[in-house]
């Protein structure tokens, strides 16, 4: 299959680049495999505070699932659901990691692109950037599962016109929505999606693995994230960080956390 993830870890920071350019960086099942693949991994990493996930170049985040799997992966009921069960379990690895992640968006960002990108805990666009969930173009009935993380994302009235119009939503539209964390010009947003996850990256580690724990307990409701997320928190308040924050505080300098 075409297609394949460039990964590298430098300061604190993953980046993961989807790169299939003659497609716009559609996502093959090859690729799918790979940010599964990637999250498994990075769970035994100590390396990587925070993970961007973006496309190669800057005409498109993600064209979307690569259609070109459809006839061999999707062709029949059975097939569209292994695949949409391959799409899941790749968008609920990278949700689940200890890390945050950010999504940065130049062009199009579409179909399962934009269900990678709702993945996400942040996303940075630029402003010409657009969204897009073409599948009732195609006469394609989307999973449940994706649908809901949309709806997490965009909110119902965002995931309403995503889906019914099958319109583009710029990113404009998407920042009012809540679902664009952080917008600007094109020739500005490179420098910003830097300093943003620069600044992720300076921070505490154990804090933020314990606020993304509770954030998503919050969202979810479930009680063991819940549970995950006070023994997380219990132990962001036991480490050496935190001495280290204090004192960092108290000497007016910025800290030095090690993650333990």
């Amino acid at each position: 299959m075409a297609g394949s993830i460039a990964i590298t870890v430098e300061g604190g920071i993953a980046r993961l680049a989807l790169t299939n350019p003659e497609r716009r960086n559609a996502i093959s099942s090859t690729m799918w495999r790979a940010l599964s693949a990637f999250a498994q991994e990075a769970t035994r990493r100590s390396d990587i505070r925070v993970a961007v996930l973006r496309g190669a170049g800057d005409l498109a985040f993600s064209g979307g699932a690569d259609i070109s799997d459809f006839d061999s992966a999707r062709s029949d009921a059975s097939g569209a659901q292994s695949y949409d069960d391959l799409v899941e379990q790749a968008c609920s690895a990278i949700e689940g990691l200890a890390f945050p992640t950010v999504a940065f968006i130049r062009g199009a960002c579409v179909g399962a692109g934009a269900a990678l990108a709702a993945s996400c805990d942040m996303r940075i666009a630029a402003d010409d950037a657009f969204f897009a969930i073409p599948a009732a173009r195609l006469g394609l009935g989307y999973d449940p599962r994706g649908l809901g993380r949309v709806l997490r994302a965009f909110g119902s009235q965002g995931a309403r016109q995503l889906f019914f119009t099958a319109d583009r939503l710029p990113a404009e539209r998407a920042h009012m929505v809540g679902a664009v964390d952080l917008i600007a010009p094109a020739a500005e947003v490179e420098a910003l999606a830097e300093r943003t996850l620069h600044r992720i990256a300076e921070n505490a580690p154990l804090t933020l693995k314990a606020a993304k724990l509770a954030i998503r307990a919050a969202e979810s409701g479930s009680q063991p994230l819940t549970a995950e997320a006070k023994r997380a928190t219990a132990l962001a308040n036991a480490s050496s960080d935190y001495r280290e924050g204090r004192l960092a505080f108290t000497e007016k300098r910025a800290p030095r956390f090690t993650g333990s």
